[in-house]
């Protein structure tokens, strides 16, 4: 009886955890392409290792507005919301409001957010890559995120100025 139920707990936990990549592989595939800019951080957590501390220019307007306007005191510490973002030509967006629940016009689009100790992010604050290849992404001024329907956000890949994925890059460590 025992093996019973742990071989149906064990087909339970790999059932979901299949539905889980096969949900995030779809939104990989389908999601919407859209360009945040990265906004600096502090130098000495700009590269830990193998990984890049992120911050995003959304993010410190989105802090921004969220402080202006809980001024007496009634910011919230944590939550999740929704901003409403204009994309452009190059699908980099930009902030346009706090959604609050308004139609869209045809180049606006909804992006979820979390405020946790009183940061904005959306889907990560790290990108990690390969070790011995942060030379490589030095150069990055944009992630590229895939937004699902829900607004939700998957981080991609980093950019240069020019959109090019760094991760295709041809790269040379500088110490050959």
């Amino acid at each position: 009886m025992n093996k019973i139920i742990v071989a149906v707990t064990l087909l339970v936990i790999l059932a979901a955890v299949n539905w889980a990549i096969w949900e995030k592989e779809g939104h990989l595939a389908e999601g919407e392409v859209m360009y945040l800019e990265l906004a600096p951080v502090d130098p000495r957590s700009l590269m830990q290792g193998d990984y890049m501390a992120l911050n995003f220019a959304l993010s410190n307007r989105i802090q921004s507005t969220l402080h202006q306007a809980g001024a007496d005191g009634d910011t919230p510490k944590a939550h999740n919301g929704t901003v409403v973002v204009r994309l452009d030509e190059k699908r980099l967006a930009s902030f346009e409001r706090l959604d609050n629940g308004a139609p869209l016009n045809g180049n606006e689009r909804r992006l979820g957010y979390r405020l946790r100790n009183g940061q904005v992010r959306f889907a990560t604050n790290a990108f990690f890559f390969q070790e011995g290849q942060a030379e490589r992404y030095e150069s990055a001024r944009y992630g590229q995120f895939r937004v699902n329907t829900d607004g939700e956000p998957l981080l991609v890949s980093l950019h240069n100025e020019a959109l090019k994925d760094l991760s295709h890059e041809p790269y040379e460590p500088a110490n050959k």
